[in-house]
């Protein structure tokens, strides 16, 4: 059911109306957003990097899907994840890993090593995902041509047909400048997820430009920390007595 409501979020949308899905790193932060009205919640890898102690990029499988049941667990929204590019399971195992940890999608990236896959091979591999998942996961392809490729709108676009045509529910092109949103937008036939910081003129200019679904990757968990750390300056910052027997920081 929750895959199936997922899924409904990202189509029938009216212009300027994006998805807007928070990313949380652990359960407190999930049920913060949950209970906030957001209709669904996308998992960062990256977030889920951070609070575990690791680099982005390493966090060990096992540590990261269990991560991902935690959360899936903890909230009553349908909750999809980030999971890189799939940490090297065979698409049948990572299907089944991503079940059973309770997610109803995932982004899947189209690099690795900081080095863009072949388009087609990866769409192949793509296609043996949906093929293993039916209709069971929500699958958003990442573009990674602005992350590491040339930057190239028409790579970014003949990419993005592949993906959606090996089963893709969803293009992510990660890094796209906005100005490049509606080129995007006008040649791809299907959801397109854009990342923004946390802030509403992000967002704004992002649904003007036509995104369908908007994320913030490790975006909430750093500005957290940044908010965190402000508390913890405060905190330590001399005290200084105004009357006899009263102290404020």
């Amino acid at each position: 059911m929750h895959v199936a409501t997922f899924r409904a979020l990202h189509h029938g949308r009216a212009p300027g109306d994006p998805l807007i899905l928070p990313g949380p790193w652990d359960v407190a932060s999930a049920r913060v957003f949950a209970n906030a009205g957001f209709p669904a919640l996308a998992i960062p890898s990256a977030g889920i990097a951070a609070s575990l102690g690791y680099a982005d990029g390493s966090t060990p499988p096992e540590e990261m899907f269990a991560a991902i049941a935690r959360i899936a667990r903890g909230v009553p929204v349908p909750v999809s994840a980030d999971v890189e590019d799939g940490y090297g399971l065979a698409p049948g195992e990572l299907v089944g890993r991503l079940l059973e940890a309770g997610a109803v999608g995932c982004n899947l990236e189209d690099s690795e090593n900081a080095t863009l896959k072949d388009p087609r091979r990866h769409a192949d591999w793509l296609a043996e995902v949906r093929a293993h998942a039916g209709d069971a996961l929500f699958i958003n392809a990442r573009v990674d041509t602005f992350l590491f490729g040339s930057g190239d709108p028409a790579d970014a676009l003949a990419r993005a047909r592949l993906y959606l045509a090996a089963g893709a529910d969803c293009i992510y092109p990660l890094l796209a400048p906005p100005e490049v949103l509606p080129v995007l937008r006008e040649g791809i036939e299907g959801p397109i997820n854009m990342a923004a910081q946390p802030g509403i003129s992000s967002i704004i200019d992002l649904a003007r430009l036509g995104a369908t679904r908007i994320t913030f990757g490790p975006g909430m968990q750093q500005h957290a920390t940044r908010a965190t750390g402000e508390l913890a300056t405060r905190l330590r910052a001399p005290v200084r007595e105004t009357e006899p027997g009263v102290v404020c920081l």
